[in-house]
Formats: C-alpha cells, sequence, structure tokens
C-alpha cells in the first residue's frame, strides 16, 4: 500500500516538472517573438502616410450655369408699314450705319400699288439676328431683324433662386467658351434683377467682359462660373484627411517622436475638397492626408510625403529627413454654400 503511494507521489511529481518545462519554453518562445503574457506586442507597427503642412487658406464659393452672349445695345428693327418684304440689303453679321436702308417692303394690296417702304438701320453697329427673308408678310410689330453693337457684348445668364441671396453687382466670374475650351474670360456683373421669375424660379443677371476680345462673338454660349462668398481666416485641410469617430471629426498630427496624435477639430465651410478647421490644429502643424483611415493616437508612423522619410530618428533622437509635402495653399472652388 505504501509503495502504491510512493508511485502516485512520483508520477504527480513528474507531471509538475513536465508541465513546467512546457510552460518555460513556451514563454520563452514567445518572448522570443515578442509578446507579452498581456498580448501586447513589444514591438510596435510603423505605419507609413503621408502629410500636409496646415496653412491659412481663403476659399472662393462659386455658382457655374450657362449663359448667352449679346451685344450690350441692340435695337430690333420694325418697318414703318406692314406688307411683303421684296429686298433686304444685308445679312448677319452685316456692319451698318444708323440710317442705312436694311430692307424694302411693299405695302401694296390687291387692286392698289404704292411705293416701296425702306426700312432703315436705327442705330449704328452689326446685324445680330437673321433678317427675315424676302417675301415674309409683315406688320409695324413685326421684328426683321436686330442691330446690335458688337464691340461692347454682355452675358445673359439665369441664376436658380436658392442662390439670390448672394447675388450682387460686382461679383467675378469666368466664362469659358466651347470654341476655346482651355481659355477663361473673365467678366464682372452689372445688373441683378429685382424680380424672380415665377415660372422657372431664376433670377437673371448681366455681366459684362473686363475686356473686349476679338475671339468673342455675339451668339455665343458660355459657361459662366459666378463667384460668390470668400471664407477665410482659417486653417483648410482635403476633407479627406478627416476620420469620424462616433459622429466627431478628428486630425491626426505628426509629433516630433515620429508618433502622430489624434485631434478633434471643428469643422467650417467646405469648398471643392477642402474644409476649413475652425479650431483643432494650428498654421505649421503636419497634418496626415492619407493612410489616416488605420491610425489610432500614438500610432508610430513614417512620413512618405514626396517618397521622403521624416519620421524615422536617428540615434540621437532627431529626425534623420523632412519632406516638403504640400504647401497647403489652396484656391478651393465649389457649386453652392455648404
Amino acid at each position: 500500500m505504501k509503495l502504491k503511494k510512493s508511485v502516485i507521489i512520483i508520477v504527480c511529481a513528474l507531471v509538475l516538472v513536465l508541465l513546467a518545462f512546457v510552460y518555460s519554453c513556451t514563454a520563452s518562445k514567445n518572448k522570443s517573438k515578442g509578446f507579452s503574457r498581456g498580448g501586447t506586442g513589444g514591438t510596435q507597427t510603423t505605419f507609413s502616410v503621408k502629410t500636409q503642412t496646415a496653412a491659412v487658406v481663403t476659399l472662393h464659393d462659386y455658382i457655374e450655369t450657362n449663359g448667352d452672349i449679346s451685344a450690350i445695345n441692340s435695337v430690333a428693327v420694325y418697318p414703318s408699314m406692314g406688307g411683303k418684304i421684296v429686298s433686304t440689303a444685308v445679312t448677319l453679321g452685316t456692319p451698318v450705319h444708323k440710317g442705312d436702308v436694311i430692307a424694302k417692303v411693299d405695302p401694296s394690296e390687291p387692286g392698289s400699288n404704292y411705293s416701296l417702304s425702306p426700312v432703315y438701320a436705327p442705330i449704328s453697329g452689326s446685324i445680330v439676328s437673321t433678317p427675315l427673308k424676302v417675301g415674309t408678310t409683315v406688320t409695324t410689330s413685326s421684328s426683321i431683324t436686330t442691330v446690335g453693337d458688337v464691340a461692347s457684348l454682355q452675358i445673359t445668364a439665369d441664376i436658380p433662386e436658392r442662390y439670390v441671396a448672394a447675388l450682387k453687382a460686382g461679383l467675378k466670374a469666368e466664362i469659358s467658351l466651347e470654341a476655346y475650351p482651355d481659355v477663361v474670360f473673365p467678366a464682372t456683373v452689372t445688373h441683378v434683377s429685382p424680380v424672380v421669375d415665377s415660372t422657372s424660379r431664376t433670377k437673371e443677371i448681366l455681366l459684362t467682359f473686363d475686356k473686349n476680345d476679338q475671339r468673342i462673338n455675339a451668339g455665343m454660349f458660355g459657361k459662366v462660373k459666378l463667384y460668390t462668398y470668400d471664407y477665410s481666416g482659417s486653417v483648410g485641410i482635403p476633407t479627406d484627411a478627416v476620420v469620424t469617430k462616433s459622429d466627431k471629426p478628428y486630425l491626426y498630427v505628426m509629433k516630433d517622436d515620429g508618433s502622430v496624435e489624434q485631434r478633434e477639430i471643428t469643422e467650417g465651410k467646405s469648398v471643392d475638397g477642402i474644409v476649413q478647421v475652425i479650431s483643432g490644429i494650428n498654421p505649421g502643424e503636419k497634418v496626415v492626408v492619407e493612410g489616416e483611415q488605420v491610425l489610432s493616437d500614438g500610432s508610430k508612423v513614417k512620413d512618405i510625403t514626396n517618397g521622403v522619410s521624416s519620421a524615422a530618428a536617428d540615434d540621437t533622437g532627431e529626425n534623420k529627413t523632412s519632406g516638403t509635402g504640400k504647401t497647403g495653399n489652396w484656391d478651393g472652388k465649389k457649386s453652392g454654400s455648404n
């Protein structure tokens, strides 16, 4: 009986020794891989990111619409007597002087014969609308053509009702023409209609070109980019750099030790992918603009902006290199206000 108990004790002792050996080997193996008992890594992952230096910017908000180009001074031409057009002396684009004969109308009726009635140009300029064809019957309220001063042109555009609060004389605009897609023609708002059209729910504005240009012709169709508000005085950051957590916006800011700090920010206006940061970061700080989605507060990072690492530190703890990154001096533009 005593022998049996001794065997049991010896077996238990051997099992305990074996378990201790296995535990020792496992702990040594985990330690060599960089793991502690708590499950945290002995080495921290370093994430590659790109940064941008925060800078105060001015965002230019704008509205995009279309417009028709016409002569500023244009007058419709009416005959003094009704009848049938028997001849025209002009075509589209013909230059005329005040008093020139544009067309002749025959006021004769069946059973009567009258002299031809000449139609005169009311002002000097050019024919800016196609004249009615010979044989057309007209009255004294029928416009035969239009004479305009093509040296001075304007753009007429309709602005949706939701933007009328931003409209005023003096606003600047950029006009693009299909014939010259790579050219921008500057213009200025000279008149804003006092009423909103009840059918289209738009308000008409008139713009004049800042300088005369022979490439611009009456009758052309233009794309209008009308600048409305300027938002200035705040740092501007790409909207993609903002991370939202629990419905709060954050940015990651580079620290001198090669890690990042998670900062809660207050956002302002957003224009063309750039958002104002009202509070949370200061000009001159480096903000992570690429790779931020995998970061957390205190994450170690390597700045690879322009292919240059700026977060790696040498043995003295100082940054080895500094990537230039982007300056952050944007002129953002967007249709409508946020």
